[in-house]
């Protein structure tokens, strides 16, 4: 299911915090994000690749700037 998904993304998510916090390799744990990424994009009838497009087109004009290396958007 989707909720089931989004309970194994969640699960990922913090591995991946977890070895960012211990400067350990992050690869695999990205990958694993994709892959639940790409399961729920499937499961819902849509690509990963429609999801970034969509994505992309609600923030290419945004206007901000980087502050501390975070993007903050303009009011």
């Amino acid at each position: 299911t989707d909720a089931a998904q989004f309970t194994k993304l969640l699960e990922e998510v913090d591995e991946l915090g977890v070895n960012i916090v211990m400067s350990q390799p992050v690869i695999d744990d990205i990958g694993d994000i994709m892959v639940v990424l790409i399961n729920i994009a499937y499961r819902n009838n849509l690509s990963i690749w429609e999801c970034m497009y969509h994505a992309y087109n609600d923030i290419k004009y945004r206007k901000g700037k980087m502050v501390d290396g975070i993007f903050v958007k303009e009011e």
